[in-house]
């Protein structure tokens, strides 16, 4: 039975970050909250048009600050996405090409930098590092890395309240696995659910919060990943909704058959009725999660910190849900790597505090623009360069010299044949298959599913050549397992990391 009178509590976690003296947070420079979903597609928001969606919250942002209509995960999958986050850097910048470990320690490092200028920072779900309590720098950190990283030597500060409210019951009773493509009502108490423990931790760290200094908050939601999971409120919210069909190419039909007889496959066409069940969890766990992102702000609107606070939403990476017979994520295409970016500025300090608001922003921009963007509203100037850039600026309508089309990447995962490179400037985008050589092209104003691969029609050999030249450009300083010989070469066997990952002697560093 659930210890309604423990859960008011919220765990023996959240009673470290009470302890904290001082006065409130004030006045030059804003707080900064990080805000994270995991697997959230950039198509799953109602301010981004699709109407079948209730985000209520994040559609506040959006009006109330910037959507950035263009936004990017260069290597879309978990750990990766994260490392940019970091590092504020590419993916050839911070070492990681495809998935694996975050590396244990980099020359800068978000939370580490923001604390040594004065900023006290806290983590609240998953983070996704290695060690697990490796935390790069933050305060402190209570984390949910939920059953996938649990071990006789490592456990979540989420599953241990969970323990503590809920002795008798295993979280991971609703049955569903982590890269599952089914979808179920979760089967205990919806304020056990992993999703309201981030949101009721974060809202009682900001009740609490009484330092002179201003805070960093990042909350990162193990949801919409699978579990589709959501409450079965929510569940029943979409059961009779109009969600979209699965867009499927002419392109997509090698991926029709399922890739094994798992729960868990990476492509398969399972069919319209599977494809909408599927989205009806993962829609539930998106609103899910936009409910807690309305508890957070009602808990900054309580303190009078709202118009004091810099909010940035967004999130890893994207979830194909059926899309051209795709499943999971690691893909370059738009329901994979496009995520939300949306910012709402401080009113009251930081350098953007007059601009116009409810703007959607066209460049295109990426996870590596974020920690920018939080140093240039702290007023912190580094001696080293970062790769990406502040997203104040083009709020501030400083749009000259920003980057033309973003780079996109990710090694070999699921399948050798899942290992690409790609370009978009959110109107066509390229992308190049490194083990075979064969190259895609959409048009994303005209056809923004991508259901026409533009690729081999005579007609578009212009810009296919335009942009298969600004690829063999942008990989060309990588050497000659990227370019030999000025064309793209093939890269049957992968290549996993650059000479930027830490403690990496995977290749020689240029001199």
């Amino acid at each position: 039975m659930l210890n309604r009178r423990a859960f008011v509590k919220i765990g023996a976690a959240a009673v470290v970050i009470s302890r904290v003296r001082g006065a409130a947070a004030a006045a030059k420079r804003p707080n900064i909250l990080l805000l994270m979903a995991d697997q959230h597609r950039g198509d799953c928001l109602r301010s981004a048009g699709n109407r079948a969606i209730y985000t209520p919250n994040l559609d506040r942002l959006a009006a109330e600050g910037a959507r950035f209509r263009c936004a990017y995960s260069s290597t879309p999958t978990c750990t990766p996405a994260r490392a940019a986050l970091l590092t504020g850097m590419s993916p050839w910048g911070h070492g990681m090409l495809g998935y694996s470990r975050v590396g244990e320690k980099y020359p800068v490092e978000m939370p580490r930098v923001l604390a040594e200028a004065g900023y006290y920072t806290l983590a609240i779900g998953k983070l996704h590092y290695h060690p697990q309590r490796n935390i790069h720098g933050f305060h402190q950190a209570l984390l949910d890395e939920s059953g996938r990283a649990e071990s006789p030597e490592f456990r979540s500060d989420y599953r241990s309240w969970f323990w503590s409210m809920a002795p008798g019951l295993d979280p991971d009773a609703t049955g569903i696995g982590w890269n599952d493509y089914r979808a179920k009502a979760y089967t205990l108490p919806e304020q056990l659910h992993p999703t309201r423990w981030a949101g009721e931790t974060a809202a009682r760290f900001i009740n609490a919060y009484d330092r002179s200094q201003p805070f960093f908050l990042k909350v990162s939601f193990e949801r919409p990943h699978s579990p589709y999971d959501p409450p079965e409120r929510l569940m029943k919210r979409y059961a009779e909704a109009d969600l979209p069909r699965a867009a499927v190419g002419k392109w997509a039909a090698r991926y029709a058959p399922p890739s094994d007889d798992s729960f868990n496959i990476w492509h398969g066409d399972l069919g319209p009725e599977q494809v909408r069940h599927s989205r009806q969890g993962y829609y539930g766990s998106v609103t899910h999660v936009d409910e807690e992102v309305g508890r957070i702000l009602e808990a900054l609107e309580k303190r009078a910190w709202l118009d004091d606070t810099l909010i940035l939403f967004t999130a890893d990476h994207g979830d194909m849900t059926g899309d051209h017979n795709l499943w999971r994520k690691s893909y370059a295409y738009e329901a994979s790597a496009h995520i939300p970016m949306l910012v709402r500025w401080s009113r009251t300090a930081g350098p953007a505090a007059s601009a116009r608001r409810g703007q959607v922003p066209a460049q295109p921009v990426e996870l590596r623009d974020v920690l920018p963007t939080f140093l240039d509203a702290a007023g912190v100037t580094l001696k080293q360069q970062l790769e990406g850039r502040s997203l104040l600026s083009l709020v501030r309508g400083e749009t000259s010299g920003w980057r033309k089309y973003i780079d996109l990447e990710h090694n070999i995962c699921y399948s050798p044949e899942n290992n690409w490179s790609a370009l978009t400037d959110g109107r066509f985008k390229y992308i190049f298959h490194a083990r075979d050589g064969e190259e895609q092209l959409f048009n994303l104003e005209r056809d923004p599913n991508e259901l026409n691969d533009l690729a081999s029609l005579p007609e578009h050999a212009g810009t296919l050549n335009e942009w298969r030249g600004r690829m063999i450009e942008h990989l060309a300083e990588r050497g000659e397992q990227f370019v030999k010989g000025g064309k793209l070469a093939l890269r049957p066997k992968g290549v996993p990391f650059s000479p930027n990952y830490p403690g990496c002697s995977c290749h020689p560093r240029k001199t």
